[in-house]
C-alpha cells in the first residue's frame, strides 16, 4: 500500500511540517478558479494599510501646524490655526470613512472568495469519498471521515475568509510601518526596532509549543468524534445492554483529554502575548528615552515624536495579529493535510484503462478459481469455482464466516479478487465500469438502510423521474409493502426518520425489497434478506418472492429453509471452499454437511414448536 492510502487511524500521530510549502501551493490552486475576486481583495487591503498610517501623519500636521501656533501664541489671531485644524479634522474623518469603506468592501469580497473556494473543496472531499471501496470504509472510522469533510474543511475556511488576507495586510503594514520609520527618523527608528531583537526568541518558542499544542488538539478531536459517532449509531445497543455509564464514563475520558489539550494551548498563548505586551512597552520606554533627548536636541519634533508614538503601537499590532493567525495558519496545515491524505488516497477497486462496454446484462455469473482476503496473508476464499446460468437461482449456505457474504462482495466488485476471476456474461468485472455493473445488480441486505425522506423517496433513492410514483406504488404492492404503507398518515410521503427507527424491522425490509425491484435488476443478490422478518412476512415475501426472482439470476444467503428449497441449487460453503453442490433433495441423500445443517435447523425448530 502506497504512503497515501494509509489508514487514517494513525495518521494524526505524523503530521509533517508547520509552513509546508508544498501544500501551500495546493491550496493556492483552489484559489485560482475566483482569482479576481481574491486579488480584488489583497488590493483593496493595500490600500487600508495605506489609509490606516494617515491618522497620525494628519496628528502630526495637526501637532506641528496650528497647535504648537496657537500654544505659542506667535499668531495674531486664532482664527487661521483654527481653520487649518478644522480641515485636518475634516480630512481625518474622510480618511476614517474610506478606510471603513475599504473594509467593508473587503470582508465582502474575502467572504465570496472564501465560501466558494469551502464549497468547492467540501464538494470535491464528499465526491473522492463516494468513489472509496468498501474496504477503504472497513479500515477507517466513520467518525473521522465526517471530521474531514465538516471540521477539517471548515477549518480551511478561516484561512482562504480571514487568515490569508490578515497576514497580507500585516506583513505589508509592518514592512510600511519600518519604512516610514526610518524615513521620519533613521537614528531613533534602528534604536527602537532592535528592542525587537528578543520578540524573535519568543515568536520561536511559540511557534514550537503552539504547532505542537495545536496538534494534539486535532488528534483529540478526532478521536472524540470518531466514538461520539460510534457510539450514538449505536445507542440502542448501549440501553438495551445497559452499558450508558460505560458508554459516558469512555466519552469523559475523551472528553477530559480534550479539554485539556485546549487548556494546554491556553497556556502557550497566555504566556505570549503578555512577552509581546512587555517587548512592545519597553520599545516605548526607548522611544520616550531617546525621542525626550532629540526634542530637546531639535533633531525632533513633538508632532513627529507623536507620529512615531502611532506607528510604534502600530507595529506590534501587525505582530499580535500573526501569531493568532499563525493559530489558523498551523490548523489550516493540519486539516490541509489530512483532506489531502484523503483525496491522495486512490480507490482499491480501480477502474480499467480499456472498460468493456455490453448492451445489455444477460445475467450469466461465473467464478474461476478465485482467492480472495481481507487482510494480506489471510484468505477467505480458497480457488472457488462455480457458475450460475442467466434465470438461475442459487442459494449458499454455511455457518457464519464460511466465506458467503464474501463470494456476493466480489460480483458487484465490491471487492477485487487475490487471484482467478470472477466473470459477469463471460466479461472479466474488472473490465466493466463499475456504474454500469452495480446499476444492473440489486442487493437486499439484512440490515436495511433507509435515507432521511419519505418512503417513496428510499424505495426510487431519489430517481423521480426514472422512477414515477405509480411504479413505486407497483412495487410495493408486489411485495406487499403496500399494505403497511397505506396505512401511514401520508401514505407514501410519510417522512421516514434517520435509519428508518419509526418503521419496525420487517417493515423496513419489505422497503428494502421494493427498492430492489423498482430498479429492475438483472442480477439480484439477497444476503439474510428475510432473516429479521417474522412470520406472518415471510409469508407475504414468499408469495412475492417468485415475482422477485422472475427472469432473474438471483444468488440468495439464507438460513431459512424455505428460502432454500427455493434455489435450483445449492452451494454448500465450509471454510471458504465449495464442499457440496446440488438440490434441497440431492444434498440431503448424501447426508454429508448440507444435511447436517438441516437436521440442526429441523430439530431446532421442531423444539421451538413442542413448547
Amino acid at each position: 500500500m502506497s504512503a497515501a492510502n494509509k489508514d487514517l487511524h494513525d495518521e494524526d500521530e505524523a503530521l509533517g511540517k508547520a509552513l509546508d510549502m508544498r501544500i501551500l501551493r495546493r491550496l493556492v490552486t483552489y484559489v485560482v478558479p475566483f482569482w479576481r475576486s481574491f486579488a480584488l481583495s489583497i488590493v483593496l487591503l493595500f490600500l487600508m494599510s495605506w489609509t490606516a498610517l494617515v491618522g497620525p501623519y494628519l496628528i502630526k500636521r495637526a501637532v506641528d501646524g496650528p497647535l504648537t501656533v496657537m500654544a505659542s501664541g506667535e499668531a495674531s489671531s486664532t482664527k487661521a490655526p483654527l481653520q487649518d485644524l478644522f480641515q485636518i479634522s475634516v480630512l481625518f474623518l474622510v480618511v476614517l470613512v474610506v478606510e471603513s469603506g475599504l473594509r467593508y468592501g473587503q470582508v465582502q469580497v474575502t467572504n465570496i472568495c472564501g465560501q466558494n473556494v469551502i464549497q468547492s473543496l467540501r464538494k470535491q472531499v464528499f465526491a473522492h469519498i463516494h468513489r472509496m471501496s468498501l474496504a477503504f470504509f472497513d479500515r477507517n472510522p466513520v467518525g473521522k471521515l465526517v471530521t474531514r469533510v465538516t471540521s477539517d474543511v471548515e477549518s480551511l475556511s478561516e484561512v482562504f475568509i480571514s487568515g490569508a488576507a490578515v497576514i497580507f495586510e500585516d506583513v505589508f503594514k509592518l514592512v510600511l510601518i519600518v519604512v516610514v520609520l526610518f524615513w521620519i527618523n533613521p537614528p531613533l527608528a534602528a534604536v527602537t526596532l532592535a528592542t525587537l531583537l528578543p520578540l524573535f526568541f519568543v515568536a520561536n518558542a511559540f511557534r514550537v509549543r503552539s504547532r505542537n499544542a495545536y496538534r494534539e488538539v486535532r488528534n483529540k478531536i478526532s478521536s472524540t468524534n470518531a466514538y461520539l459517532q460510534e457510539a450514538v449509531s449505536g445507542l440502542r445497543l448501549i440501553q438495551i445492554f445497559g452499558q450508558e455509564e460505560r458508554s459516558l464514563r469512555k466519552f469523559d475520558e475523551r472528553n477530559t483529554d480534550l479539554r485539556d489539550s485546549h487548556l494546554r494551548t491556553v497556556r502557550v498563548y497566555a504566556t505570549f502575548f503578555p512577552a509581546v505586551e512587555i517587548v512592545s512597552w519597553l520599545g516605548v520606554v526607548v522611544l520616550l528615552l531617546f525621542g525626550a533627548r532629540q526634542i530637546v536636541g531639535g533633531s525632533l519634533t513633538f508632532g513627529q515624536f507623536i507620529q512615531f508614538w502611532f506607528y510604534t503601537k502600530f507595529f506590534f499590532e501587525p505582530i499580535r495579529d500573526l501569531a493568532e493567525k499563525y493559530n489558523v495558519l498551523q490548523s489550516a496545515m493540519a486539516s490541509s493535510e489530512r483532506i489531502f491524505r484523503i483525496l491522495d488516497t486512490s480507490p482499491d477497486i480501480a477502474e480499467s484503462e480499456r472498460p468493456e462496454h455490453p448492451d445489455d446484462m444477460r445475467g450469466a455469473i461465473e467464478f474461476d478459481g478465485v482467492t480472495f482476503s481481507y487482510r494480506k496473508g489471510e484468505p477467505i476464499l480458497h480457488d472457488v469455482s462455480f457458475k450460475v446460468a442467466p434465470g438461475e437461482t442459487v442459494a449458499l449456505v454455511g455457518a457464519t464466516g464460511a466465506g458467503k457474504s464474501s463470494i456476493i462482495g466480489l460480483i458487484p466488485r465490491f471487492y477485487d479478487v487475490d487471484s482467478g476471476t470472477v466473470r459477469v456474461d463471460g466479461i472479466d468485472v474488472r473490465q466493466l465500469p463499475k456504474g454500469w455493473l452495480r446499476s444492473r445488480i440489486g442487493v437486499v441486505l439484512q440490515d436495511v438502510f433507509l435515507f432521511s425522506g419519505t418512503i417513496a423517496d428510499n424505495i426510487r433513492l431519489g430517481e423521480r423521474e426514472a422512477i414515477p410514483l405509480e411504479k413505486v406504488r407497483e412495487v410495493a404492492s408486489c411485495v406487499h409493502a403496500s399494505r403497511f404503507i397505506e396505512k401511514l398518515p401520508r401514505g407514501y410521503d410519510t417522512e421516514v426518520h434517520e435509519r428508518g427507527v419509526s418503521l419496525s424491522v420487517g417493515e423496513r425490509q419489505l422497503l428494502s425489497f421494493a427498492r430492489a425491484l423498482a430498479f429492475d435488476p438483472k442480477v439480484l443478490i439477497l444476503d439474510e434478506a428475510t432473516s429479521s422478518i417474522d412470520t406472518e412476512t415471510e409469508l407475504l415475501i414468499e408469495k412475492a418472492l417468485d415475482e422477485l426472482l422472475k427472469e432473474r439470476t438471483s444468488l440468495i444467503i439464507a438460513h431459512r429453509l424455505s428460502t432454500i428449497k427455493r434455489a435450483d441449487r445449492i452451494l454448500v460453503i465450509h471454510h471458504g471452499r465449495i464442499r457440496e453442490e446440488g438440490t434441497h433433495d440431492e444434498l440431503l441423500r448424501k447426508g454429508g454437511i448440507y444435511g447436517k445443517l438441516y437436521r440442526l435447523q429441523y430439530e431446532a425448530q421442531e423444539r421451538l414448536a413442542a413448547r
